[in-house]
Formats: C-alpha cells, sequence, structure tokens
C-alpha cells in the first residue's frame, strides 16, 4: 500500500524495536530520536497519514541522514530504509519544485553535467590543465583557493592527478581477455554466466565495464587497473558506448525521475554490447545499479529489462574472487587496513570479498580496523551538503586509523577514498599513510 510517495507496507514493518539505533552515525552523534531511522520512519508515516508536513524541519531530517545504510544491517525486519529514505527526499522536492524552480547549481549538476559523459570529460580535461599549469598548487600557497566555500577548498586537496585527455583517448572498447576462463574454477556466478555461451569452453567471459561519471574522470587509472585486472583473470572487458551515469546522487538527492531516465539509457547500452556480465568498481554506483528493479516497480515492461541488467550486475571484487586467482608476484610490503564502503558492505553485502584479495597480495600484513564498516562521512556529497558532521566523523574514523599503524587505507568507491585522504592531510600523516583504491593497489601486486 502506498501514499503518495510513501510505502506503507514498509513503513509499518518497522517494529521500533531500537536495533538500528547504535548502528546509526547521526543518531550517535545527537542522540536524538529524529535524527535515527526510528525516528525518521516515524515522520515517514506521519507525513503520509498527513498529519506532519513536508516542511524545512522534515526536509532536515531527511537530509542530515548519511544514507549508509547500516540500519538495514542491523533490521531484524528487513526493512529496506534506503528505498524509504530516498522516497521521503523524493517528496521533499516534489514539493518545492511544484512551489518554485530547481536552484540553479543543482539544475547545472544535475540535468546539463552528470547525465552528459562528453561534458563531464570536458571538464575532467579542464582540471586536468589547471593541475598541468600549476593552478592548483598557485590557489594553495597565494591564498585564492578561499575563494571556494570551506567544504569545497578542503576537499579539493585530496584531489589527486587527473588523467589527460591523450591518455583518455588512447582507451579501447574492448580490452582482450589473456587468458580463457577455465568454466569449473570461476566461480558460481562466472560459471552460470559461461555456461549460458555456446561457445563457452573456447570463448572468455565477456563483461560489460561500468565507467561512471565522476569515476572515469578523477580515477580514469583507476578503471584502466580494474580492465586490466580482469583480463589477466580472463575475461573479455567491453566498455559499452552510451553508458551514462548510474543515477544514484539523483535518487539520493530526491530526483528519482532523473535517476530513472540514466538508468534506462544504461539498460539500453548493456543491452546492445551483449556482454555476460557486467561490473563496476564504485561500492555506491553498484549499490544503486543492483537496485534498478525496484525504480520501475510500477513500469511491468522496464521492470522486466531491469531485472535481467541487475542479474548480470557484480562488483570488481564480487567477480574477482570467484575468478581464478590472480598471479600476484610483487610483494607490497606494508601494513594494510581496509575500510569498507556503506554501500558496498551494507546495500550489496560485499564484505569479505577485498578483504580476501587484500590477503592474497604478497608481503601485505592486514589488520582489521576497529569500526570498519562504520559511514567514513563521504556519503555521496554528504561532505559537502553537512560538512561539520561529516568532518567529526572522519576525524572518529583516523583515531582507529592511527591505532592500525597502517601505511595503506583501502577502500573500493571513489567518495570514501577522497574522504580518506582529507582525513590523511587533516591529521597530518601525509608522510605515513596513503589511501588507495583496491583495484590500484592489487594492480600493484601484478
Amino acid at each position: 500500500m502506498t501514499s503518495g510517495k510513501f510505502n506503507m507496507d514498509d513503513i509499518m514493518n518497522c517494529m521500533h524495536c531500537g536495533f538500528c539505533l547504535p548502528s546509526c552515525p547521526t543518531y550517535r552523534m545527537t542522540g536524538k530520536e529524529t535524527q535515527s531511522p526510528r525516528g525518521r520512519i516515524a515522520l515517514m508515516k506521519g507525513a503520509a497519514l498527513g498529519q506532519l508536513e513536508l516542511d524545512a524541519e522534515f526536509e532536515r531530517n531527511m537530509y542530515d541522514c548519511l544514507g549508509c545504510r547500516a540500519c538495514e544491517t542491523a533490521c531484524p525486519a528487513g526493512v529496506p530504509y534506503g528505498t524509504m529514505i530516498e522516497a521521503a527526499r523524493e517528496a521533499v522536492e516534489d514539493k518545492k519544485l511544484a512551489e518554485r524552480p530547481m536552484p540553479f547549481v543543482k539544475k547545472l549538476a544535475f540535468r546539463h553535467l552528470f547525465p552528459h559523459p562528453k561534458r563531464m570529460q570536458a571538464l575532467g580535461t579542464v582540471l586536468w590543465g589547471a593541475q598541468a599549469l600549476g593552478l592548483q598548487k598557485l590557489a594553495d600557497k597565494t591564498g585564492l583557493i578561499r575563494i571556494l566555500p570551506r567544504e569545497m577548498a578542503e576537499m579539493q586537496k585530496s584531489v589527486g592527478r587527473v588523467a589527460s585527455p591523450f591518455a583518455r583517448a588512447k582507451r579501447k572498447r574492448v580490452m582482450a581477455a589473456e587468458a580463457p576462463v577455465p568454466e569449473a574454477t570461476a566461480g558460481v556466478s562466472g560459471a552460470e554466466a559461461a555456461a549460458a555461451r555456446t561457445d563457452a569452453a573456447a570463448q572468455p567471459l565477456r563483461v560489460g565495464f561500468f565507467t561512471g561519471c565522476i569515476m572515469d574522470v578523477m580515477f580514469y587509472e583507476t578503471n584502466q587497473a580494474t580492465a586490466k585486472l580482469l583480463a589477466k583473470a580472463g575475461c573479455e572487458v567491453v566498455f559499452a558506448e552510451a553508458q551514462t551515469c548510474c543515477g544514484a546522487l539523483h535518487a539520493h538527492s530526491g530526483y528519482k525521475d532523473g535517476a530513472k531516465e540514466l538508468a534506462m539509457r544504461n539498460i539500453e547500452a548493456f543491452e546492445r554490447a551483449g556482454v555476460d556480465l557486467i561490473v563496476n568498481n564504485a561500492g555506491g554506483c553498484g549499490a544503486a545499479l543492483k537496485e534498478y528493479h525496484h525504480w520501475f516497480h510500477d513500469d511491468p515492461a522496464w521492470h522486466k529489462r531491469a531485472m535481467a541488467f541487475v542479474a548480470k550486475m557484480r562488483d570488481a571484487n564480487e567477480l574477482l574472487a570467484e575468478l581464478p586467482p590472480l598471479k600476484l608476484t610483487k610483494p607490497v610490503d606494508a601494513v594494510v587496513t581496509y575500510q569498507d564502503s556503506c554501500h558496498l558492505a551494507n546495500g550489496q553485502g560485499v564484505r569479505n570479498q577485498p578483504r580476501q584479495l587484500i590477503r592474497s597480495i604478497p608481503g601485505v600484513q592486514f589488520v582489521e580496523m576497529k569500526g570498519a564498516d562504520s559511514c567514513c562521512g563521504s556519503a555521496g556529497i554528504y561532505n559537502i551538503t553537512n560538512y561539520d558532521k561529516s568532518m567529526e566523523l572522519l576525524d572518529d574514523k583516523m583515531n582507529n586509523v592511527k591505532k592500525t599503524q597502517a601505511r595503506l587505507i583501502v577502500t573500493s568507491n571513489p567518495g570514501c577514498l577522497l574522504q580518506m585522504k582529507q582525513g590523511i592531510i587533516r591529521a597530518g600523516l601525509q608522510d605515513q599513510m596513503e589511501a588507495v583504491h583496491i583495484m590500484d593497489l592489487l594492480e600493484r601486486a601484478l
């Protein structure tokens, strides 16, 4: 049963037991019921029944949520809080759009930038040019960087070198497999996909690579490293044409119609690519991609196509853990710890595979971090929209990182990676510690 944007069945499934409270970062920070999953669901119920207005207070409580979905892992009733918070924000944004136009900055980002890969690549070229000319360093040294909002000025310090347009232009649409996948050792999912091909014995697993929007601009080399690892593991990697942003930021920000438009474009792009599986290397993107079918629950035709898309979707950690082990021969002699991506761990249930892959690297001394699966405060654009709370979470995270005495902090999501780099800078540990994406770390060991 639904009431407007709200699903009353999901709302009534919440037993108000409180198991979610210790797992919720905003509740731990504030101690306020309205800053907990249970409290927010109560507010949603009031709004759905017409007892509460979708006013500024309701909006603030919904957007103060990081969307880390740790409550879903803790919930004994299986309440789908992630979809519920998105529905609440969608209701807020629909009301606001009915009263006034979308703010310029949001309109620029959500309608004119993220959905257009060529514009994102052009933005990457501008950023590369600024770095190549030394403008980023100059702005830091002269203090000109202070003209940016504080949160943006701080974040830019953690942005690494962007690949040049010349390097990006060299990418081939298909990266050939270096060896065929032995069907008997390809893991359950890999084997099933290979068996579906009539020529599975002779042909490698054909994997479509989801590049992402920000990921392919700011972390192009990480995408290439991931493709290289998959090719080494025996996959033919296809960079599907016409793919676009996953739509996660749109959905998290209440613009579900925009998210669905992007989902349709991606589903069509990978249908045309004719791949056995689809892989991505960003925990936040992957959680959205694996939930496309929920976005089309009221559209039977697109729901069916979305189900087929979701059935093929894998995180890179998942697939590499299923395939024959990589031949990692170059030691990485370092103490390493792992920071879970919330949407990878809580949204996708992928926890053991990254740790398994890290431990397979020769020379690594893996140390588990206390609270590794607690949110680092990145949470999409939360570190921009809720800077102070984000930094409080990050500082707590860095205290746990220090206790591991790790030289490498590994994560599986671009936002988490930038956040951990910022944490290293805030802690003054630039000479002692490095944050790295797990795919880049694995490539170092090849």
